[in-house]
């Protein structure tokens, strides 16, 4: 990757994620703004935990972005049974006694961790200690993951039983919660003609690890406006209930808002959403862009809140107000 300057990658970076889009698009009828979401998450070097009922595509979804990426893939099904070596790797007696370590489904570039809430809390924490440190122990000894890194998972919104929710803590770790909506009419009679007449089309490779690597960093350097930071950190801190910045329904419904973490997402998907339309540095609108599925999941209603039927999207739009 040679660009004589930042100005001219960020313009190749343009180029390149329409091509995503285009070849993700042959395979993916509709969901444009949840591909959006996840590419963005990708590109900021973020995880992203999609929601949504059962059969909405999200598995085909996460392989075609993986096949497009030229990365490698795997799929880890959550169940109440999973072990944490089931994930990581286990160790295991060689034929010259000794032991070797045999590398578990976290070893890939992008995981779609599947129903992420129907497995115990120990054997989701293997998987965020992946997500959080980049890397896995196992023995005492550390192994490095694979760059670039990315986590999917996904969790059925039904509170059905033997569902383990994940933690808040935990729920930090993600970038993005991405809520899935059922497909449009004409969006689904397209999915069915596509699926039912046994033509399959497979998507081309768009970029290379390397390439996502040095569009990620790319990211980074963008410069951003000291009134956007400001934006960034004021909208954040308007979600802790008790603060100066708290607005009268947050103090209300609120039990706790959001950490620093969501700040610094809120920059950093910010400069990505920006950086895709083109833009040498972001505005607050971009932020605004991808506040929602930031702070989604990262503020706590009180019971007052769910008795009087006020959503948490209802909270964060009034925010964006």
């Amino acid at each position: 990757m040679h660009f004589k300057s930042d100005v001219e990658a960020l313009e190749a970076f343009v180029e390149k994620y329409h091509a995503l889009r285009t070849e993700i698009a042959k395979v993916i009828v509709g969901q444009d703004e949840v591909v959006k979401r996840v590419l963005v998450a990708i590109f900021s070097k973020g995880h992203g935990l999609l929601v949504g009922v059962p059969g909405l595509a999200k598995t085909l979804m996460v392989n075609t972005i993986s096949q497009v990426l030229g990365l490698t893939y795997s799929r880890i099904q959550f169940t109440p049974d999973l072990m944490p070596s089931d994930i990581t790797g286990t160790e295991i007696l060689d034929e010259n006694r000794k032991f070797k370590f045999v590398k578990g489904p976290v070893f890939a570039n992008i995981i779609l961790a599947d129903e992420i809430n129907r497995t115990p809390p120990k054997t989701q924490s293997a998987l965020l200690e992946a997500m959080q440190e980049k890397s896995v122990t196992v023995a005492g000894v550390s192994y490095k993951l694979s760059e670039p890194f990315f986590v999917l998972a996904t969790q059925n919104p039904i509170e059905q039983e033997g569902t383990y929710p994940l933690p808040e803590a935990q729920l930090d770790r993600f970038m993005f919660n991405i809520w899935l909506t059922y497909p449009s009419f004409n969006e689904e009679v397209d999915v069915i003609k596509r699926t039912t007449t046994g033509s399959e089309h497979q998507p081309r490779v768009v970029l290379t690890g390397e390439e996502i690597i040095y569009f990620q960093n790319l990211i980074r350097r963008i410069p951003v406006a000291d009134n956007v930071y400001n934006y960034a950190v004021k909208l954040a801190s308007s979600t802790r209930p008790g603060t100066a910045a708290a607005t009268q329904q947050v103090n209300n419904y609120i039990t706790w808002g959001a950490g620093p973490r969501a700040s610094q997402y809120l920059i950093i998907g910010g400069k990505c959403y920006g950086a895709i339309k083109g833009k040498y540095s972001p505005d607050i609108e971009d932020v605004q862009a991808v506040a929602e599925d930031i702070l989604r999941h990262r503020i706590v209603r009180n019971y007052k809140a769910e008795a009087d039927g006020i959503s948490i999207d209802q909270i964060i739009h009034g925010l964006l107000k």
